[in-house]
């Protein structure tokens, strides 16, 4: 199953991305200045996958990539993938596995592990 993970952008904005059940990404959101805004945006894509485009680009190398949109709007953009076999076995992924996904919000804390100082401080005293 694949899962959303909402946080922080270094100029202060969130973002989301959808990750493959191996936690690869498959796509990244567009900065939004609010969380409420991820928020909303995840609760659609889950709740109506099959009302947003996947509109297929190519690179100038060669790697293809899809942008989801709705009404126009492009909201994410994926990774790049070397086959148009592979981008096929992304999009399918998402189709399926999209409704049935959790949200993990890192939003809150730059810092999810301890400082380094403080976990092996006792180890050199």
């Amino acid at each position: 199953m694949g899962m959303f993970v909402i946080s922080k952008r270094a100029n202060g904005d969130f973002k989301f991305v959808f990750t493959s059940r191996k936690g690869k990404i498959i796509f990244t959101s567009i900065g939004c200045k609010h969380k409420s805004d991820c928020e909303l945006m995840i609760a659609g894509i889950k709740d109506n996958i099959t009302l947003f485009a996947f509109t297929k680009n190519t690179t100038a190398s060669g790697k293809h990539f899809f942008r989801l949109s709705k009404g126009g709007l492009v909201l994410a953009t994926s990774r790049k993938y070397s086959t148009e076999l592979s981008i096929k076995k992304g999009i399918t992924e998402i189709m399926k596995y999209v409704p049935l996904s959790e949200t993990l919000d890192f939003s809150e804390t730059d810092a999810i592990f301890a400082p380094a100082e403080d976990v092996f401080a006792e180890a050199t005293e």
